[in-house]
């Protein structure tokens, strides 16, 4: 029983039990990967994989066990050589940060220029994605963090804390009869109105689009989407040429910024939203990582973040 045996098996797992496309990533023959972890079986004296033929097709129920026994070894492995790391080369290396294009382009920004200057020899690099995509980066450790909706918290494996609230907007042009409402009527805008209108919004799986598909179901109204978009930027850019009017999140608007368009709040309507901050239960942060999360959200110190990684790893090993 070896380290190697365990990273077969887990890479095998990662890679929906595909031997081919595991023995790739792990810079091995697929014969080699095949052959430890028949052994490793043996050596165990049970089976960890369901077969047909030669082909893996999913966990035994004993294999599930083994899985998650070696995920967490592994997980500690790996945290030893953050460990060095953070010791041997405190203020260098390399930050992955999985966000959504929202976050990237409205978030981030006021966030990483500090971050840089405190820390100039660390690499950085933003991995767009949408929140299933960036949870599952972060488990894989693809991803040294994720910054998306409340999708995170939902995702098992992954410690989560709220970074902002935020809510809706609508916008539209300037000549749109919406436009014409007194403040406010805007302000208490109804979902029969916003109706009336051809919609451009977020794709199914972006910033809290399920909450707007619920509510209008729920009033038993069937909306007119005629396009959706992964970014608030190509939303706004076609209601400005005339297509509907657009349901964005909030934190994507500013009138200083946006002066061809109107925005009107619909908190009321869709209602209030959470952007959370995820990393992998468990895991060992480097120092910088938790100075990069108080920094999106001050109230997110150092003690805050250990325990809630800590509690998230100890709760799925019970």
């Amino acid at each position: 029983m070896n380290l190697q045996q365990f990273r077969f098996v887990r890479e095998t797992i990662r890679r929906n039990f595909n031997l081919t496309e595991a023995a790739r990533s792990l810079h091995t023959s697929q014969p080699g990967v095949s052959k430890a972890i028949i052994e490793f079986e043996d050596e165990l004296g049970v089976k960890i994989f369901e077969r047909h033929g030669k082909r893996i097709k999913g966990l035994t129920k004993p294999g599930q066990a083994v899985a998650q026994v070696i995920e967490r070894i592994m997980r500690e492995v790996d945290n030893l050589k953050r460990v060095s790391d953070d010791f041997a080369r405190e203020d260098e290396g390399s930050l992955i940060i999985g966000c959504t294009h929202t976050q990237a382009r409205y978030l981030l920004p006021r966030v990483i220029p500090a971050f840089r200057k405190r820390f100039p020899k660390v690499r950085l690099q933003l991995a767009e994605g949408d929140p299933t995509t960036l949870a599952r980066m972060v488990l894989h450790e693809q991803a040294d963090v994720a910054i998306a909706t409340e999708t995170l918290a939902r995702t098992p494996g992954l410690a989560t804390l709220p970074v902002y609230e935020w809510e809706h907007t609508i916008v539209i042009r300037p000549d749109h009869p919406l436009a014409e409402l007194r403040s406010s009527a805007a302000r208490a805008i109804s979902l029969e109105q916003v109706a009336e209108y051809p919609i451009v919004t977020y794709d199914r799986a972006f910033s809290g689009r399920a909450s707007i598909d619920a509510v209008f179901a729920g009033q038993g109204i069937q909306p007119d989407i005629v396009l959706e978009a992964i970014d608030a930027d190509v939303i706004k850019t076609y209601v400005d040429v005339g297509l509907g009017i657009g349901i964005i999140a909030g934190i994507a608007f500013d009138p200083r910024r946006d002066k061809g368009l109107i925005g009107l709040p619909a908190g009321h309507l869709f209602g209030t939203h959470t952007a959370r901050v995820a990393v992998k239960s468990g895991v060992f942060l480097r120092d910088y990582v938790y100075v990069l999360i108080e920094m999106l959200a001050p109230s997110l110190t150092r003690d805050i973040v250990m325990e809630a990684v800590e509690g998230s790893s100890a709760a799925e090993a019970e």
